[in-house]
């Protein structure tokens, strides 16, 4: 016989001696086990505490080895094994189609969206968040701002598939849309009549040096959604670059960089940026203002 609490213990031990990567959604291995063994008992991802000493049935104990087998096996991130990821407390649907969410703009979004609303209009409502994923910067944004209607796009047809699941699931379907395209070319095919107050973009941006160390549960992901080219710049080159026309006179442009910072000063060397404060530091989330724009040139 053993306990909950005993067989997350012996599973995590099993997790860190296979070398696991983690970043999806957990950082160690004893809160990606808790969240297998958890799901795979249909408990509450919350409720470790209060289940604690439940003794588990032998059928359970092998189901919950047989999930945590299958994750060291195959490599696949936690959140492809149970169809779900959670962002700031909230969940998403989630399966090979997306990355799995992890964006730091997410904290930005769910800070009581204090830390934007010093850059936004008391008048914004047209939000773009283009490279949308799963939707969930999207939906988090329509969240934290009620009178906004946001516009949400990717070149990936399967992602918006995955986006249309969430926005359904947060019943936000008279406040998102969703578009097909590759960047302002989804924007600009619908002949939106005003440029945006804020526009959103976690675009791929890892460089091709990082590409090829990334650890097989990375390489899970689609590789569309996180290879940014030899310098991690080839979609933000003409992000940037088409920009002024979509965005408003007093809009900005959140954008996250991750570890890229080095290679954005060397692309846009004359760019007055804002680093935002965010659990990774002050460089992998920009802001940039309109009027900076004129520095492009």
């Amino acid at each position: 016989m053993t306990t909950l609490i005993d067989t997350v213990r012996a599973m995590a031990a099993r997790l860190d001696a296979a070398g696991l990567a983690f970043g999806h959604g957990t950082t160690n291995a004893f809160d990606e086990a808790a969240w297998l063994v958890l799901w795979r008992l249909g408990l509450p991802l919350d409720a470790l505490d209060e289940h604690a000493g439940r003794t588990l049935s032998a059928d359970e104990a092998a189901a919950c080895d047989a999930l945590v087998q299958h994750r060291i096996s195959t490599r696949r991130p936690a959140a492809y094994l149970t169809g779900e990821a959670w962002l700031q407390g909230v969940p998403f649907t989630v399966d090979e189609r997306v990355i799995v969410p992890r964006s730091l703009i997410a904290e930005l979004l769910a800070d009581g969206s204090g830390t934007l609303d010093a850059w936004l209009s008391p008048n914004t409502t047209r939000v773009l968040d283009l490279c949308t994923g799963n939707g969930s910067l999207a939906i988090l944004a329509a969240m934290a701002w009620p009178e906004v209607h946001v516009l949400a796009t990717d070149l990936s047809a399967d992602a918006l598939a995955v986006a249309a699941l969430n926005v359904q699931r947060h019943g936000l379907q008279d406040r998102i849309r969703l578009a097909q395209g590759d960047g302002w070319a989804a924007v600009d095919a619908l002949g939106e009549p005003a440029p945006f107050d804020l526009i959103l973009c976690n675009p791929p941006y890892v460089n091709a040096r990082s590409m090829a160390a990334l650890p097989a549960e990375y390489r899970a992901e689609p590789e569309m959604s996180l290879a940014g080219g030899a310098d991690g710049m080839d979609f933000i080159r003409p992000l940037l670059a088409g920009l002024a026309p979509h965005l408003a006179r007093d809009g900005v442009l959140v954008l996250e960089i991750g570890h890229e910072i080095e290679h954005f000063h060397r692309a846009f060397p004359r760019l007055p940026i804002i680093g935002l404060p965010t659990s990774a530091g002050d460089e992998q989330v920009l802001l940039i203002e309109a009027p900076a724009l004129r520095f492009l040139s």
